[in-house]
């Protein structure tokens, strides 16, 4: 790199870094703890992904994409998701207007509040698939289709879908493949009990909701080219595609593991995801470079909901996060080790 472009890439890793850091400042006066998802969803924000929250009610999540959207001086909406909701309702509707001064009528296109930076989907799997499909259109194209006319979204465009993981009577769960759109799937946990002390004693006395912008949309957008400059090394790609490659049953170098309990690996899109992901991980954490590490922090938020197990699995309580524990550990990080080992080069041949 010359140097101009290096100063570049350290002034653009310098404000990342700073960034997040006031980010989590600012969050810090409103949100307790749940440090580990705002990072992930910062991650997923700067490389242009959605995510899909799953977590009991009562665990903020509404209060944390709304702060992190002021925080970051975007446009918020939330969409509360029902069995009678109807894609115009979140894409918005041609309506007919009469111009008062001509007196002639015309139709004008109102816009839902998917025509917002930060949307926030609320219990996705409560509406019909006819719903789904207009929110993942969008999501996928960045634009909207009403009678013909495709109508561009904001940009930066973040969906954030949550998803309750009691009461799934009478509920419409999303199809593996509408998850795969998803970048991270991010579980909200608990908090822990001096989380959840400070949560009662702040939530029940008078507090300062007042948050600070601290990046722009346009500042967003530069880091988000940013991101996909960072260069990656032919061995990190090769050990992502090694971790990927491994969940597809039936490929050669499978573990027996893998036969055994899982029905259906992920597909390139978790690669492309993980990469990325490790890209904006690496500049948030102030490095140029993109380590094993990040690769290994982000399997789990981007392979768990590619993953299905099967019924021989499920009733033994194996989860996708146990499988991709196992694949972490025996998946080597060193480059001579990973090219040397025979399983691996099956793999690598295949």
């Amino acid at each position: 790199m010359t140097q101009p472009h290096e100063q570049q890439a350290a002034a653009a890793i310098d404000k990342l870094r700073n960034a997040r850091e006031r980010i989590l400042e600012q969050l810090g006066r409103v949100i307790v703890g749940q440090n580990h998802v705002i990072e992930e969803l910062l991650i997923s924000l700067f490389s242009r992904g959605h995510c899909l929250l799953e977590g009991v009610p009562g665990l903020a999540k509404t209060l944390m994409v709304n702060t992190l959207a002021r925080s970051l001086n975007l446009t918020f909406d939330r969409i509360q998701f029902t069995p009678d909701l109807m894609p115009a309702d979140i894409t918005g509707t041609e309506i007919l207007e009469e111009n008062r001064g001509t007196g002639q009528r015309e139709f004008r296109f109102r816009q839902g509040p998917l025509f917002s930076n930060v949307v926030l989907a609320d219990e996705i799997n409560r509406t019909p698939p006819k719903t789904q499909a207009a929110l993942l259109e969008a999501m996928q194209e960045r634009q909207v289709t009403v009678g013909r006319v495709r109508h561009p979204l904001s940009d930066p465009f973040f969906v954030l879908a949550t998803q309750n993981p009691i009461e799934q009577e009478g509920t419409y769960p999303l199809p593996e493949a509408q998850q795969d759109r998803f970048m991270f799937q991010v579980y909200v946990k608990y908090p822990t009990f001096a989380e959840e002390f400070d949560i009662a004693r702040r939530t029940t006395a008078v507090m300062d909701n007042t948050v600070e912008p601290v990046l722009t949309a346009q500042e967003i957008l530069e880091l988000q080219r940013t991101v996909r400059e960072v260069p990656v090394t032919d061995h990190l790609i090769r050990y992502t595609l090694s971790l990927v490659r491994q969940t597809r049953v039936r490929e050669a170098g499978v573990p027996d593991f893998v036969t055994r309990e899982v029905s259906w690996g992920a597909g390139p899109r978790a690669v492309q995801f993980l990469i990325l992901g490790a890209k904006a991980r690496a500049l948030l954490h102030g490095r140029t470079h993109v380590a094993t590490e990040d690769i290994q922090a982000l399997a789990k938020p981007v392979l768990r909901h590619r993953l299905v197990l099967n019924f021989a699995a499920e009733s033994e309580g194996i989860t996708t996060d146990h499988v991709i524990d196992r694949l972490l550990e025996i998946t080597p990080t060193k480059e001579d080790e990973l090219t040397r080992d025979a399983r691996f080069q099956k793999i690598f041949a295949s």
